[in-house]
């Protein structure tokens, strides 16, 4: 997938809130509802049951067209060709993640302060997290943050950040006004007895609030430039006049099954082939 695309929503795993569900069945359910970016955190697993859930994930994001972030494990992220990895900052150094992982994939950074911010911007990092914004279960006895921090980085660093930490679609909208353009959740969403449906609700208020539900997009369609306003693969199809046409959709070379066309979002950059049957042939 390469660099990072822009995105709105970052869910991280947490199968100890929803015991007795698959961790691949509610992630699932997080990328229907509009998640672009995924993160397997899990620090209990032992080497290779993270290896089986790595694998699930990266074949699960593939299909949706979003990348697929490793919570420190640089090793397991290389070996499963995730588009990169998450570091906090006791984790190994900037420097030498991306010695390891090379230039194309992705290296995030938890800061807790502006200048781990600073220093993540000026080492390179391609995100950073902002957090823990409020008190959250995910990071027990850590102090929050708070929305000064988020105000702070929103006024001074330029590369992507992602607010993280107890955030829920009570709060996230005084998340928003603080300047947050991204957000991430874990419990909100993971352990919602409506998986889709909050990834829904909060993806819809974060990207209402940046004003870019509809901002337009510069793709390749067939072999030429476009710039379109649709946010998924059903809605350019609609775009072009072609529901109910027999269609092959091909995605940045991955054909995407007829059921996934309204959860496939569409970025900047992306190539896609809507081959059209006629007549049987």
């Amino acid at each position: 997938m390469g660099k990072l695309n822009d995105f709105s929503l970052y869910v991280i795993t947490g199968e100890n809130y929803h015991p007795g569900r698959a961790i691949s069945e509610v992630m699932e359910e997080a990328l229907q509802g509009g998640a672009d970016i995924v993160q397997l955190r899990d620090k209990t697993s032992s080497p290779q049951e993270l290896l089986r859930k790595a694998q699930e994930l990266k074949a699960l994001t593939r299909r949706y067209g979003v990348p697929l972030i490793i919570n420190d494990h640089i090793e397991l992220a290389i070996e499963v060709e995730a588009d990169g990895v998450h570091l906090g900052q006791e984790d190994l150094s900037l420097q030498e993640a991306r010695r390891l992982l090379g230039s194309s994939r992705i290296i995030g950074i938890s800061t807790h302060a502006i200048e781990e911010a600073r220093a993540a911007e000026l080492g390179g990092a391609d995100y950073i997290g902002v957090g823990p914004v409020y008190p959250t279960g995910t990071k027990p006895g850590v102090k929050p943050v708070t929305l000064d921090y988020v105000r702070q980085v929103a006024a001074e660093i330029t590369i992507p950040f992602v607010a993280i930490g107890g955030i829920t679609p009570g709060n996230v909208d005084d998340v928003l006004e603080a300047g947050a353009k991204r957000i991430c959740a874990v419990s909100a969403i993971v352990g919602s007895s409506d998986v889709k449906g909050t990834a829904r609700l909060l993806s819809e208020r974060v990207r209402s609030s940046r004003g870019s539900v509809y901002a337009p997009k510069e793709i390749v369609v067939n072999g030429r430039p476009e710039t379109v306003t649709a946010r998924t693969v059903d809605q350019l199809i609609a775009r072009y006049g072609l529901q109910g046409r027999k269609l092959v959709v091909e995605l940045d070379g991955y054909i995407v099954p007829q059921d996934e066309w309204a959860a496939t979002q569409l970025f900047s950059g992306v190539k896609i082939e809507l081959v059209h049957f006629v007549g049987g042939g």
